[in-house]
């Protein structure tokens, strides 16, 4: 993976929150929740690596302003690749401390767990699987996902780059599952067998149906799924001419035994009806059914 930079740039500077509205005030706070991923190593990981060939970089974009010669302000926005963001962290949490049971901690941008992230990041791009593991990759699409962030605006410049934790971050967004962008999601760099985006939100995926249907056909768990086409990844649902077709096939082959098993004339008088039909497997030539 090439990163999530959108997330983490304003991770970095204004903190997250994992619920919005009421819920906040049953979670941790976004500012405390900002000084523990200060010091976060997976934090670190996930910034935009700066060797991946993305099709569109992401920036950290700042409007800024500043002085000319005379002393008169001006403002301009300015472009930072994610190489050269690392000193606006830098320079924004240089003075960043939390006040712990009487004492107060600095927590300014951690450069030795970054230098430790970029370690972790040159053994992941040449790891490989053993041959005899299978590698298959899910990613979430279809939702937009910050890839490149703007802070201040030309009437609201930032003057004091300490002061971008108070700034509201404005996002660049591409598709991706909310947090990591499809481009980098699908860039593991291993021999998969498959790679397949599924509609759905980076932890929402965890419990999507969809994907229990890819993970039990890939395992080969249980009975195979009938109505699951792994060549273009969707459910075939059966047509209500084929469900007609196994009904009367049903009628005429199955007895269908009536609840009333005490009358005999009942039984062979009884007009029969199915109340469901329950299609679970498919063949090629036989069709499977449960009554109810």
């Amino acid at each position: 993976m090439a990163g999530a930079p959108g997330y983490v740039t304003s991770t970095f500077l204004n903190g997250c929150s994992f619920v919005d509205g009421w819920e906040e005030n049953f979670f941790i706070s976004k500012w405390s929740m900002h000084q523990l991923l200060v010091e976060c190593p997976s934090i670190y990981e996930l910034m935009a690596c700066p060797k991946f060939n993305w099709q569109h970089a992401p920036h950290l974009e700042i409007w800024r302003e500043r002085q000319d010669d005379d002393g008169n302000s001006y403002t301009m926005l300015e472009s930072y690749t994610p190489e050269e963001s690392i000193s606006i962290f830098k320079d924004a949490l240089s003075n960043n401390k939390v006040d712990y049971d009487g004492d107060t901690i600095p927590l300014p941008y951690n450069m030795d767990i970054l230098r430790w992230a970029n370690e972790t990041k040159e053994i992941l791009q040449h790891a490989k699987v053993p041959p005899q593991v299978k590698f298959y990759n899910i990613y979430g699409t279809s939702l937009e996902t910050p890839h490149s962030v703007c802070y201040g605006s030309e009437d609201f410049p930032v003057s004091d780059l300490e002061q971008l934790r108070y700034f509201q971050a404005k996002y660049i967004y591409v598709n991706g599952d909310g947090t990591v962008p499809t481009e980098s999601a699908k860039a593991d760099g291993l021999n998969a067998v498959a790679r397949v985006g599924v509609p759905a939100e980076h932890r929402g995926i965890l419990s999507d149906h969809h994907v229990f249907r890819i993970l039990k056909h890939w395992l080969k768990a249980g009975q195979p799924d009938p109505f699951y086409d792994p060549l273009n990844d969707f459910v075939i649902l059966p047509t209500a001419f084929e469900i007609e077709k196994a009904k009367e096939r049903l009628e005429e082959e199955w007895e269908v035994i009536s609840r009333s098993l005490d009358n005999q004339d009942d039984m062979e008088t009884e007009k029969h009806s199915i109340s469901f039909l329950l299609v679970s497997e498919v063949g090629n030539t036989d069709t499977r059914i449960t009554v109810g």
